[in-house]
């Protein structure tokens, strides 16, 4: 494995990120303001639990670890919502606006922002508009939650949507097969993406093939979902060949797809929300509880199983896990700003928080842009990591220019 080593990802696009054809304004209505804090002060994160999202949970952990838990007279509050957050709004909105009692809580986030977070929010700002709110990975409408949060963040479908066709290409790919299912294609973030890859991959000279599979929420349930993706992989590889790469939008789909690939061939970029846990532990029959939350360690050992099953320079990731780098990285970059060490609007500043927890790998991001009015938010970013190849390395496609075009394609919903 490459010898990891810290870079501060001063991007080559830092000051020109693009979207929907305009250049970036980096300033938001609460980005230009104050958020300096004389004083204490504590921030506030809530997670999903260790079932439902334990890499979110583990970033909020790592902050505890370096910044203290509130209760032991550090500045960390964690909280986790209940896992049918669905059913139970309530409690999780209570569990928001019940943070902003603490007078000395400057700063609330939630990773994921799951759907409430918005009205949580709006509870807040109403009593206590000093507090900084950071919804990451959000669930609900960007039009609705961009209006309670200071900043949104979500995992970039617009750019990874030729970045991914781009990386397959680096491996040597001659055919992306795309797997999904009706109702995934239906949201905008997903089915956009399908339509960039299939755009770029026609101008980057790869086949595009769209196959189906079950949904895991369907009446298969996740069993039988899997049990369809072990089965029909084999026959995949052999109708587009051992030079194709496969991508999967769901999670469950990711480690059966994984398993056939080292098997029978085929290249896999990267997953749908990308970490060297995803899929890869479950495939390569691998146990990392002595690495859990040291992810250059689980990098590595990912790795060395990888190249060890022929599978070097066709498996890649990223190489620190996107829920973890989230609840950290958002965390530090809360804690920066409200000591007058960062800006809000500051896309160098935000890149540089999320990089004190994932060394060695760059970021890159872009300003939401509505699909159906084409006016830019000043306040939501998409963001992604650079592609970590096993026996490969970084693949710079953080660094990649993504064409002005993919910002203007229409999502067209079948």
């Amino acid at each position: 494995m490459k010898k990891l080593q810290f870079i501060v990802p001063m991007l080559l696009g830092a000051a020109m990120i693009f979207a929907g054809g305009q250049q970036q304004s980096q300033s938001t209505a609460s980005g230009s303001r104050d958020w300096t804090v004389n004083g204490p002060f504590h921030i506030g994160i809530l997670t999903e639990t260790v079932s439902q999202a334990e890499d979110d949970l583990r970033g909020a952990e790592e902050l505890i670890r370096r910044y203290g838990r509130v209760s032991d007279g550090g500045i960390i509050q964690h909280v986790t919502y209940p896992d049918n957050f669905m059913d139970q709004q309530e409690v999780f909105i209570s569990q928001v606006t019940t943070m902003a009692d603490d007078p000395l809580m400057k700063a609330i986030i939630i990773n994921n922002a799951i759907p409430g977070t918005t009205e949580a929010f709006r509870r807040v700002r109403e009593k206590r508009p000093d507090i900084l709110l950071i919804a990451a990975e959000a669930h609900e409408d960007p039009l609705v939650v961009q209006q309670a949060a200071d900043l949104v963040t979500n995992a970039d479908f617009i750019s990874r949507g030729y970045t991914i066709p781009w990386a397959a290409k680096q491996l040597g790919a001659e055919t992306f097969v795309h797997i999904s299912f009706p109702r995934h294609m239906s949201y905008e973030s997903l089915g956009l993406r399908r339509q960039i890859m299939e755009q770029a991959c026609k101008d980057l000279g790869i086949r595009f093939v769209f196959v189906t599979a079950p949904d895991p929420t369907s009446d298969v349930g996740t069993a039988g979902a899997q049990q369809f993706i072990l089965e029909q992989t084999p026959q995949w590889v052999k109708t587009y060949g051992t030079n194709a790469a496969f991508f999967c939008t769901n999670d469950a789909h990711t480690e059966p797809l994984l398993r056939q690939l080292m098997e029978y061939g085929g290249i896999f970029v990267e997953a749908d929300l990308p970490s060297p846990l995803m899929g890869y532990p479950g495939a390569l029959g691998i146990d990392l509880t002595a690495e859990a939350g040291d992810f250059p360690s689980i990098l590595k050992k990912v790795e060395d199983a990888v190249v060890s099953r022929g599978g070097a320079g066709r498996f890649g990731t990223w190489a620190y896990s996107y829920g973890f780098s989230n609840s950290a990285g958002m965390g530090e970059f809360a804690k920066r700003i409200l000591e007058g060490k960062a800006k809000l609007d500051s896309l160098p500043d935000m890149w540089a928080a999320l990089g004190e927890f994932t060394p060695g790998a760059r970021w890159n991001g872009a300003y939401y842009v509505d699909n159906n009015t084409g006016i830019r938010s000043r306040n939501h970013l998409l963001i992604y990591m650079d592609t970590y190849v096993f026996g490969k390395g970084f693949l710079n496609s953080t660094e990649q220019v993504v064409p002005e075009k993919y910002f203007n394609i229409k999502f067209q919903q079948n």
